[in-house]
């Protein structure tokens, strides 16, 4: 069933849970290490064919069931005018920094094909796959886009972007304006070349409190996720440290809810089916550093997040963050085992619940 993943995406039924992993193709695996002994990462990015190599290598040596495109979520930052560059234990810088109107005012709003490198690699990775692996394309979420814009790279406090947030909200709406249209252009221009899915990574959303996520991000999410589920594909919206007001968070309309591993699977799932439409397909969670310990341990957090997740259709197994980079290649591959030899689901009435055959 190679459609298996999107049928999960959709809350439809499937013969068992799909699994594949954020950072599947990352500095964990031999293969990329070689990759990178020789490239940078937005020499790799910039590469369509690179790009492709990485995503195809990665998806095929584990196993998984649907491969994520190589790329990275500031890649918009060039087109909007601004230079990228990532330096070693620092990661990401932004420059300049946007801090204010006159910065904000300096953005550009339009693509005019300056990311279709990343469109060109998807087209490269479905045409490899065929019809034997869907392609998930992605991009950062608003928020967490633009909190690398103000903060110049990565934050812990986000003090920043949130005194830009609180000082300015007619600053910070005019920014929002002005990644909004390119963030849809982008990831329109992913799914006219093949995607899948899309995924809608909001890493840094848990820096909000329910209040600001509602006022200052949520608007946002919603108007991509529209656009882009409008095309005809779903929408995965991740974010972390969000489990204390996952009803807002349902709210972005998107098909699947990421959930990290704060929150117990079946908690989230009880919680997003109180609203009024339908409930999403849930997709997570074991936590990340988890795979770093015994095998017998894994295996025993992984039949339980199964087993929670059995209840309905709509499961997707992942880790509640991406794999770090120290992760051993050989318990991830064991993960995406266990999950394939995992419940088998029998088909039951459109009415009734969808049960794990052990």
């Amino acid at each position: 069933m190679w459609d298996r993943f999107v049928r999960a995406c959709r809350s439809e039924k499937v013969d068992r849970t799909p699994v594949w992993f954020m950072r599947q193709a990352g500095r964990y695996m031999p293969e990329y290490q070689q990759v990178r002994a020789h490239h940078s990462i937005l020499d790799i990015c910039h590469n369509p064919g690179l790009a492709a190599e990485v995503t195809i290598t990665a998806a095929e040596q584990l196993g998984v069931d649907a491969a994520i495109i190589f790329a990275d979520l500031l890649l918009p930052a060039e087109p909007l005018g601004l230079k990228l560059r990532f330096e070693q234990g620092e990661g990401p810088i932004v420059e300049p920094a946007i801090r204010d109107r006159i910065a904000i005012a300096s953005l550009k709003t339009e693509l005019n094909g300056a990311l279709g490198y990343v469109s060109e690699a998807i087209t490269k990775v479905k045409k490899h796959f065929h019809n034997k692996l869907p392609v998930i394309g992605f991009a950062g979420a608003p928020f967490t886009l633009a909190s690398y814009l103000i903060e110049g790279g990565s934050s812990r406090s986000f003090a920043l972007t949130k005194t830009l947030m609180y000082n300015d909200p007619a600053a910070w709406a005019r920014l929002m304006e002005k990644i909004c249209p390119v963030l849809v252009e982008f990831l329109s221009e992913q799914v006219q070349a093949g995607a899948d899915v899309i995924q809608l990574f909001d890493s840094w959303a848990g820096a909000l409190s329910e209040e600001d996520y509602r006022h200052h991000a949520l608007p946002y999410n919603q108007l991509i996720v529209d656009a882009i589920q409008d095309l005809g594909v779903p929408v995965i919206y991740f974010s972390t440290g969000t489990g204390g007001y996952l009803e807002t968070v349902r709210e972005t309309h998107a098909s699947v809810i990421g959930v990290d591993w704060r929150v117990r699977l079946d908690t989230a799932r009880a919680r997003l089916s109180v609203v009024a439409y339908p409930p999403p397909a849930v997709m997570g969670n074991l936590d990340p550093l988890r795979l770093f310990a015994p095998q017998e341990s894994i295996k025993r957090s992984v039949d339980d997040i199964l087993q929670q997740g059995a209840e309905r259709p709509g499961h997707i197994f992942n880790l509640g963050h991406g794999i770090l980079p120290d992760t051993p290649v050989e318990n991830v591959k064991a993960i995406v085992q266990w999950v394939k030899d995992g419940p088998r689901y029998t088909e039951q009435p459109a009415s009734g619940p969808v049960k794990a055959a052990l």
